[in-house]
């Protein structure tokens, strides 16, 4: 009884964490640079718990009945993705300053990293369909004494998936020692956010 609700959230969350998003973009490249990383995963984690424990407990309606506040939503983030596209082509102009991160990696500007973290998981109405919407939809159609471990099984996902990108992308980080290499993930992740912004007001 224990066992199938927690393989079932852990499949679930999983599936919807893993896709390709704004918030992993931004996740990679902070592992990448080796900037602040317990900070990035453990913010994404805490964010998508809460937002997790919410949805399943039926709080995530609030959002889905009010079209003014998805609106707000909507907008703010396709607003706030434009600008991170255009300044991650701006940063294909200037690469080495990146390859300079990598050699001496700050430690400045945790506020400005918790802040867009954010804004990357706050503002983009997709974290609410997959986690209030999709995952509380499903977690509150089991029993009231199975949904806690489809809930344990959704964070393990998320914990596994945040520190394992944070971590990992750091581990790669000798590959963007190349410029062009970061010219390339800068010009991708631009695209990425644009796209994402378009699919938000469309």
């Amino acid at each position: 009884m224990i066992v199938t609700p927690l393989i079932k959230g852990f499949g679930m969350g999983a599936s919807l964490i893993m896709a390709i998003g704004a918030q992993n973009a931004f996740v990679l490249k902070q592992g990448l640079k080796r900037h602040h990383l317990f900070l990035t995963a453990i913010t994404c984690f805490i964010c998508d718990s809460i937002l997790i424990i919410l949805g399943v407990s039926g709080l995530g309606m609030i959002i889905s009945d009010s079209p003014t506040l998805e609106s707000v939503l909507r907008w703010s983030g396709a607003l706030f993705l434009v600008a991170y596209a255009i300044r991650s082509f701006m940063s294909v102009f200037k690469p080495h300053a990146l390859i300079a991160e990598l050699e001496n990696p700050t430690h400045k500007n945790r506020l400005a990293t918790f802040l867009a973290l954010l804004a990357f998981t706050l503002l983009n109405p997709h974290t609410y369909i997959d986690t209030f919407l999709i995952l509380g939809g499903i977690g509150a159609q089991h029993p009231v004494d199975e949904q806690l471990f489809f809930v344990i099984g959704a964070l393990v996902a998320s914990f596994v998936w945040f520190f394992g990108l944070t971590y990992g992308a750091s581990a790669l980080s000798h590959v963007f020692r190349n410029p062009r290499a970061w010219q390339i993930l800068d010009t991708i992740m631009g695209f990425v956010m644009l796209s994402i912004a378009y699919t938000l007001v469309m």
